[in-house]
């Protein structure tokens, strides 16, 4: 065999008796749309990611097209989990945990409270929590600093100040 066309093919157990029409809607689970049902799904792809290959994600859901019942019932079926946290950066951006291991809901704001972003990022700890590796070396070489005024005859018993 030497094309394609060469390979013989048979079809079981279908039969068509019309020209194809539009498929099938996909199934949703109880109570949630179809768009809400697509993002659980791939999150728990990204879940099995993340435990099997360390590999984080984020979906960004201001880019979808969900209306605030659609946000509400994605909070509902992911839950609160036990932490949040609150930056305040140029704007104030919020983390949250939601109930289900790895995925964090995030919101980014900026000074006038308008929503700029939000995330909803699988990891094992969200990335805007992590320190830099520059600042860590920053606060090493800080932290020296520190010690050497403690341990100097001139800093023996005076109180080190926080920077």
């Amino acid at each position: 065999m030497s094309a394609l066309s060469d390979i013989p093919v048979r079809v079981e157990g279908l039969v068509r008796t019309s020209a194809p029409g539009p498929a099938a809607p996909v199934p949703t689970l109880p109570g949630l749309g179809g768009g809400i049902a697509a993002i659980l799904s791939e999150l728990a792809t990204l879940l099995e990611r993340l435990a099997r290959q360390g590999e984080t994600a984020m979906i960004d859901l201001s880019s979808l097209p969900m209306s605030d019942p659609d946000r509400l019932e994605l909070q509902r079926a992911l839950g609160t989990g036990e932490v949040s946290a609150t930056l305040d950066a140029q704007g104030v951006s919020t983390v949250r945990e939601t109930g289900i291991a790895g995925v964090w809901w995030i919101d980014h704001r900026n000074a006038s409270g308008e929503l700029l972003a939000e995330l909803l990022e699988v990891a094992l700890c969200p990335q805007i929590l992590a320190s830099a590796p520059d600042e860590v070396l920053n606060a090493a070489g800080a932290l020296r600093a520190r010690n050497s005024l403690v341990a100097s005859p001139m800093g023996a018993g005076r109180p080190v100040r926080s920077a």
